[in-house]
């Protein structure tokens, strides 16, 4: 997988670097819109049969794709520079690579909270807050159900843990009644 991240880097900046100079959010959709319809396994497939030309895939790309800035040039561009290059299974790659790029302008970070039961609301946002403070960053929460947790929560803050959960805990003294 590092190698993926390592070829998808330069894609990621240069997309990056032209996104700011436009509406970075329209460019955040496009690009995730991209990496879900080249994830599909009969896209890689018309992508990869000699049937097929390249401009036709991009056409393809193109026309699954609804964002409006999809009628730019750059984009038809980076399409196109994919398929020529067999580079189109990192699109996902690419676009996870963007989205840190972007938080990362923005002072933001994304959050996995996984918990036992649902998180909604007040308790939710005082959660957040107070991870917020503890990670000095605005934070994008996702929040997952988990019920093998028991209780509590898990975050993951880029490649931070921070796990509170009953089961967490649980292993924890189990493991130091057993050393």
């Amino acid at each position: 997988m590092a190698e993926l991240a390592t070829i998808a880097r330069p894609y990621a900046e240069a997309l990056f670097g032209v996104a700011e100079a436009g509406d970075t959010a329209a460019w955040s959709t496009l690009v995730s819109e991209l990496a879900q319809v080249a994830a599909l396994p009969e896209v890689q497939s018309v992508a990869t049969s000699p049937k097929v030309s390249h401009a036709q895939v991009v056409e393809l790309l193109l026309a699954a794709v609804k964002s409006p800035v999809k009628e730019s040039a750059e984009v038809k561009n980076l399409v196109q520079m994919l398929i020529e290059n067999h580079r189109l299974a990192l699109l996902p790659e690419i676009q996870s690579q963007f989205e840190a790029l972007k938080n990362a302008k923005a002072g933001a970070a994304d959050a996995v909270i996984v918990s036992a039961f649902p998180l909604e609301g007040a308790q939710l946002n005082d959660l957040v807050a107070s991870l917020e403070r503890k990670f000095k960053c605005k934070l994008k929460p996702t929040v997952e159900i988990d019920k093998s947790l028991i209780g509590g929560v898990r975050v993951t803050v880029g490649d931070e843990v921070l796990d509170t959960s009953v089961r967490a805990r649980l292993a924890s003294m189990q493991a130091a009644l057993t050393a």
